[in-house]
């Protein structure tokens, strides 16, 4: 469950940033490249901060 919720989070705040880039200001893409930054470190370091505070939120694996 975990997974998805992470997933989920990180997709929407991609499309979201990318909407705020279109209509607002093209610097909300350090967003998006901020997320996927993260999404990277997370499959090398297989860390996520995300994942603690699902964990210690009670949300199961």
């Amino acid at each position: 469950m975990k997974n998805r919720i992470v997933r989920a989070v990180a997709g929407t705040f991609i499309l979201i940033s990318l909407l705020l880039a279109v209509k607002v200001n093209v610097d909300w893409l350090w967003l998006t490249t901020f997320v996927g930054a993260n999404l990277l470190q997370s499959s090398i370091t297989k860390w996520c901060l995300l994942e603690v505070i699902l964990g210690k939120l009670g949300v199961k694996n």
